[in-house]
C-alpha cells in the first residue's frame, strides 16, 4: 500500500504561493493558485494538484507565453444579460475561473442561470474543484474547456486533434446525502496528467487509454505520446462539444493551441472557458410526486437508483468526498514520497525552505 504524508494546508499554500510569485505572478494570482491547488489535493486529485500547476506552466503557460502573469480580464459588454464575454487576456487560469464561477453564481441569483464565457484563457486545471466549490453554495454548476494541447486521437482516427476537454458538474446535493454530486471527467480514457503520475508511481496505464509515436495502443506510460477516447465513439462526440464551443467564443484550430511560433501570425492559441451556474429553484415545476418538495424528490431519485440490489454502487464525488474526509481526519493534505520529492523541487526553486522527512506519515 502507498504510504501517504501529512502536509499541514498552511505550509502547502505557502510553497505554491512562492513559487508561483517566483515566475512572476502577481500576489491574486499566486493566492488563487495555492487556494486551487489546496482544493485539488484535499479531494484527492493526484492529476491536477500543485505538481501538475506549475508543469503546466512551464510547458504552456509563462515559461512558454501561453500565460501572462498580471494580465487584466476584459469584460465585454453583454449582449444578453444573463451571459458575460470575457477576454481573458492569457491571465492565470485559476484566478480566472474562480472569478468566472463566481460571477455566474451573481448572474444566477438574479436571472435564475448564470452564464461566462472565456476567451483567450490558460487553462484552469480540474474543472471538478469549481463546480463543487459553486455546488456547496447551493448551484448547479458546469463547466468546460479546450485542453491546453490537442493530445487526443479522434474515434477511428491516426492523429490528435482533439484536446483531453473535460466536462464537470456538480449538483447542491450535501444536505441530502453529505457531499456535492460531481460528474467529472476528461474525455480521453486517462488524462495525460494520469499517465505522468503513473510514470512517477512506476505503474502501468490501463489498455485502450493511449498510443505510442506509430499510432499503436500501449500500457507503457513511458511510451505514451497521445491519448484515446474513452467509449469510442462516445467520448469523442463529448470532446467536440468542447471544440465547437470554444469555436463559438473565439478558439481556433485546435492542433495549434498552446503551439506558439507554429502557424501563421494571426492565428490564436489559446483555451476558452464557459461556466454555467442554476439556481435549483429555477427549474422546479411544482409538480412533485406524493406532495414532496424539491429537495425531498431529489433525495427520492438517488435513493431509488441506488436500491433495488445497486446498494453498493457509488455516487460520482463520492470518492471525491471520502479523499475530503481523510483530508480532514488526517489535518493536512496527503502526498505519496513522490510527490514530497517533486514538491521539494519546486520549493528549492522559489528558494522556500521544504523539508521532506519532517512530516508525518497518515496511519
Amino acid at each position: 500500500m502507498t504510504t501517504n504524508h501529512i502536509v499541514p494546508v498552511p505550509i502547502h499554500n505557502a510553497l505554491v504561493t512562492a513559487a508561483f510569485k517566483h515566475r512572476g505572478f502577481t500576489d491574486d494570482e499566486a493566492v488563487a493558485a495555492a487556494r486551487f491547488c489546496e482544493l485539488a489535493s484535499w479531494h484527492g486529485i493526484k492529476t491536477h494538484n500543485a505538481i501538475k500547476a506549475l508543469h503546466l506552466d512551464e510547458l504552456f503557460g509563462s515559461m512558454a507565453g501561453g500565460c501572462v502573469p498580471g494580465a487584466a480580464i476584459d469584460k465585454l459588454p453583454p449582449k444578453y444579460p444573463a451571459v458575460h464575454r470575457w477576454n481573458a487576456n492569457r491571465k492565470l487560469g485559476q484566478a480566472v475561473a474562480f472569478d468566472a464561477m463566481q460571477q455566474a453564481m451573481e448572474l444566477a441569483d438574479k436571472f435564475g442561470v448564470g452564464i461566462v464565457t472565456v476567451d483567450n484563457a490558460f487553462h484552469y486545471l480540474w474543472g471538478g474543484g469549481y463546480v463543487i466549490d459553486a455546488a456547496n453554495k447551493g448551484y448547479i454548476a458546469y463547466t468546460c474547456c479546450t485542453a491546453a494541447l490537442a493530445e487526443v486521437v479522434p474515434f477511428m482516427g491516426k492523429h490528435p486533434t482533439l484536446g483531453t476537454n473535460p466536462h464537470s458538474w456538480a449538483f447542491p446535493t450535501t444536505e441530502l446525502i453529505g457531499y456535492p454530486v460531481c460528474i467529472d471527467w476528461a474525455t480521453s480514457t486517462v488524462a495525460m496528467g494520469r499517465v505522468q503520475q503513473f510514470k512517477r508511481e512506476g505503474q502501468t496505464l490501463p489498455t485502450d487509454a493511449a498510443v505510442d509515436t506509430d499510432g499503436n495502443p500501449t500500457t507503457n506510460p513511458n511510451e505514451a505520446v497521445a491519448l484515446l477516447p474513452f467509449g469510442k465513439h462516445k467520448g469523442y462526440g463529448l470532446a467536440l462539444i468542447n471544440e465547437v464551443y470554444a469555436a463559438y467564443t473565439g478558439g481556433s484550430l485546435p492542433t495549434l493551441r498552446s503551439r506558439w511560433g507554429i502557424g501563421p501570425s494571426d492565428e490564436k492559441y489559446t483555451p476558452q472557458f464557459f461556466f454555467q451556474c442554476i439556481k435549483p429553484d429555477a427549474l422546479a415545476c411544482d409538480d412533485f410526486a406524493q406532495g414532496r418538495d424539491q429537495n425531498a424528490n431529489v433525495k427520492a431519485v438517488l435513493d431509488d437508483l441506488l436500491g433495488h440490489g445497486n446498494e453498493n454502487c457509488m455516487l460520482p464525488g463520492q470518492i471525491e468526498a471520502q479523499n475530503a474526509a481523510l483530508s480532514a481526519k488526517h489535518g493536512g493534505l496527503l502526498f505519496t514520497e513522490a510527490e514530497l520529492n517533486e514538491l521539494k523541487h519546486i520549493a528549492d526553486e522559489a528558494g522556500v525552505a521544504f523539508e521532506t522527512h519532517t512530516f508525518d506519515t497518515a496511519s
